[in-house]
């Protein structure tokens, strides 16, 4: 069966383009072509137009009169059937709140056929192996998922190059081999991290980061007073960023300059208590706490 698609947009241009760019994905391997069954210019229309009838996918805008994009998702978070939404928009600094609301991807105006293309074959991959009753991105948490270097994201994110260890020669003392064989090629330290806000690169120190957390492919920072969104992975900022930084959770990078106390939850586990305006709390995993406890000099 087709996928069936709903293009949400204000302005007739944008919903040309993106009729134009799903018309020249042209097959999907195990999808077919995508089928444009519904457009919308407004929040209010978009919504009528899901409640009759399922879509697998919603580009939708954010800002538009009435209901903005972030409005209707909302509104199709809590549904058992929910489509994949993928926001259309020419603002970044939405992307956290998109997040926050299940968005299987982000796309900042202009973008390219080939960065779109991605977001529709992750958005169709995600409702086939979720399912239509769970809809929504849920595997963002994973590891090391962010795409490197997409056209159009919230923020560039740098590649890491590594040089593959030659294995040794036959006849020759693999000790030698080894001595000869290149070294892998260490990124880069992050003393800072740009930040798209209001079409600006910001430049935002890491020693500022309370704590990083992973967003469906991206990594949420929380700041003293902000969420920012970049899209860095957090296997990328962990291996980037100074020192003081520590995996807690497959999900949680904390500075531990913030860590205020450590607290026990009821199953057992350990919470952590940072040292920012809100108290923000971070939960550690069994795995992780051990070497959390290291690195803060406690006791087993």
């Amino acid at each position: 069966m087709q996928p069936r698609a709903l293009i949400v947009d204000d302005e007739a241009p944008a919903r040309e383009e993106l009729r134009f760019l799903i018309e020249e994905l042209g097959e999907l391997d195990g999808a077919g072509p995508v089928q444009v069954v519904g457009e919308a210019t407004n929040g209010e229309e978009a919504l009528l137009l899901l409640k009759s009838l399922d879509y697998d996918l919603v580009f939708l805008d954010i800002r538009m009169p009435g209901l903005t994009g972030l409005d209707v998702a909302r509104e199709l978070r809590d549904q058992a059937r929910r489509p994949q939404i993928i926001f259309t928009t020419a603002y970044p600094d939405h992307a956290v709140d998109a997040f926050d609301l299940a968005a299987t991807d982000y796309l900042v105006k202009p973008f390219d056929a080939e960065r779109f293309r991605r977001a529709v074959e992750r958005a169709l991959a995600v409702g086939g192996e979720r399912g239509s009753e769970r809809g929504g991105l849920e595997r963002g948490a994973a590891e090391g998922e962010v795409e490197q270097g997409a056209a159009g994201s919230v923020a560039g994110a740098a590649g890491v190059g590594a040089a593959e260890a030659a294995s040794p020669a036959q006849g020759q003392p693999a000790q030698s081999q080894q001595s000869q064989a290149p070294q892998p090629q260490q990124p880069p330290r992050l003393v800072r991290i740009p930040v798209q806000k209001d079409g600006r690169t910001v430049l935002v120190q890491g020693d500022s980061i309370v704590y990083a957390a992973a967003s469906r492919g991206y990594s949420s920072l929380k700041l003293a007073d902000e969420r920012v969104l970049v899209s860095f992975s957090l296997n990328e900022l962990e291996r980037r960023l100074q020192g003081h930084f520590c995996r807690v959770h497959r999900s949680y990078l904390v500075n531990l300059r913030y860590v205020r106390e450590l607290v026990p939850d009821f199953r057992g586990t350990l919470v952590l208590v940072m040292n920012d305006r809100q108290r923000s709390r971070v939960e550690v995993s069994r795995r992780h706490a051990r070497e959390l406890r290291r690195r803060l000099g406690l006791r087993e």
